[in-house]
């Protein structure tokens, strides 16, 4: 409709009278929208509590699975010798003496102008051959040593080549194996590989002025040495695998001496996933407590009021605080989890004593690493069940919560329209008022002017 002046005819303001009439009108829209604030901020806390459940069943699974908790350490008493020890490992020790590192090998040929030609005029052709005999015949583009060098590298020959300069403008091609260790071993040639089959290539290592500037070789290292049990262990880099089971040992010099290694149970380690997982509980717990406190005002006119948290009364998010709870706190083995260090608390959290896991751990390692399983395989559980995508009680808590907001939104649009419908509607009742208003003015003041003109024709009259 145009735009229209309030109360021309009345004196009134339409205006102001429309929009108190649709401030009624519209509060069942406003609880819907109350509704929906207050669906979003439940929402909200049920993702964080979500997220809170999956990093502790993260976690606790980790925590829970096999070999988890058999953690060692490996140490030595030599700073030439590190080891390390996987979960497969046991405590025990064992004495090693590193008597050879590994070597790459590295084999530099006598000093080039240009690389020679064959009988042909051509480059002549290089042949790489393996330790397993397998040769590699590689063409160079031309006599250029750059080009050589460019064709080695790009033949994945089981070598790599560099140019290294000689004097006088002279250069050696310098070749390393692409592999540390006696498998790595190779021979260079010039000529094909039918040139060696017949004898006439040329060792680019044997001529005068080539040298194997470092051969190939594996580490080795001895195992009871001295002793009728005396035996060797190879390696093609510096690290020895299982010489204990789960055990690997990395030697950056030989030993004179035997060099004791030491594998025992890794406390510390083990101590930590349990004080890890308690604190996530802690945590989870905690939020839900919090969100779940009811706090109490008093007005300024003494009257105390009671206000329930967002979580206050939620069957499902109970549910699981109760089994999480439930998990850590239930015995293991017919033992207490405080004997173990784990000790729940008047509030309902639970507190981690690391002196007394230690103890535990002294006294039954096998035990305390089995209770500490068990824990984490229940509370892992707890949270699958409460936090799955597809069957968990919080995700569904969720999705119920935003199909409810779908729907409102839906009904808060739909109330828009009916809104603005309204609005029309009383601006046309209104208008029309003014327009009535204003005709029976026009009326009345002509009904006015007619009767003032007959009563001056009256007083002419009678004045004659």
């Amino acid at each position: 409709m145009g735009t229209s002046i309030d109360g021309l005819a009345s004196g009134l303001n339409t205006t102001s009278i429309i929009d108190s009439l649709m401030a009624v009108e519209a509060l069942p829209q406003q609880q819907l929208q109350s509704k929906v604030a207050t669906d979003q901020s439940m929402i909200n806390a049920l993702g964080s509590l979500n997220t809170r459940l999956t990093v502790l069943g993260s976690l606790a699974s980790a925590a829970s699975a096999s070999g988890a908790t058999n953690l060692f350490t490996a140490t030595t008493n030599s700073p030439a010798v590190t080891a390390t020890a996987s979960t497969m490992a046991a405590a025990g020790s064992i004495d090693v003496t590193v008597t050879q590192l590994s070597s790459t090998k590295i084999g530099v040929t006598q000093a080039f102008t240009t690389w020679p030609t064959d009988a042909s005029g051509n480059p002549a052709h290089l042949t790489l051959v393996g330790k397993t005999g397998k040769a590699t015949e590689i063409t160079p583009a031309s006599t250029s040593l750059d080009d050589v060098v460019k064709a080695v590298n790009a033949a994945g020959g089981g070598a790599t080549a560099v140019k290294v300069p000689a004097g006088n403008g002279t250069y050696r091609l310098q070749l390393t194996s692409s592999m540390s260790g006696a498998s790595g071993d190779f021979r260079a040639y010039q000529g094909t590989a039918a040139d060696i089959t017949a004898g006439t290539a040329t060792d680019l290592f044997a001529q005068p002025t080539a040298a194997i500037v470092k051969p190939a070789a594996d580490a080795q290292a001895i195992l009871y040495a001295g002793t009728p049990a005396q035996q060797t262990i190879t390696s093609s880099s510096n690290t020895f695998s299982e010489v204990l089971t789960g055990v690997a040992v990395t030697a950056t010099a030989v030993s004179s001496s035997p060099v004791t290694v030491t594998v025992a149970s890794d406390t510390a380690g083990i101590s930590k996933k349990a004080s890890d997982l308690v604190s996530s509980v802690n945590d989870l717990l905690g939020y839900i407590a919090t969100s779940s406190a009811v706090s109490t005002t008093t007005s300024a006119a003494g009257v105390a009021s009671a206000k329930g948290g967002i979580f206050t009364g939620n069957s499902s998010v109970r549910a699981a605080s109760d089994a999480v709870t439930e998990a850590v706190v239930a015995p293991v083995n017919g033992k207490s989890p405080s004997e173990y260090g784990v000790v729940i608390q008047q509030d309902g959290t639970f507190t981690f004593d690391s002196t007394k896991f230690a103890s535990a751990m002294a006294a039954d390692p096998a035990g305390t690493q089995s209770a500490l399983s068990q824990i984490a395989t229940r509370v892992a559980a707890a949270t699958t069940n409460a936090s799955d995508p597809v069957n968990g009680s919080i995700p569904q808590l969720i999705k119920g919560q935003q199909s409810e907001v779908s729907d409102l939104t839906s009904q808060i649009a739909d109330w828009d329209t009916r809104l603005a419908d309204r609005r029309t509607a009383l601006k046309a009742v209104y208008t029309n008022m003014e327009v009535l208003l204003g005709n029976l003015k026009s009326q009345s003041s002509w009904l006015s002017g007619q009767i003032s003109a007959l009563s001056s024709s009256s007083s002419s009259s009678s004045g004659k």
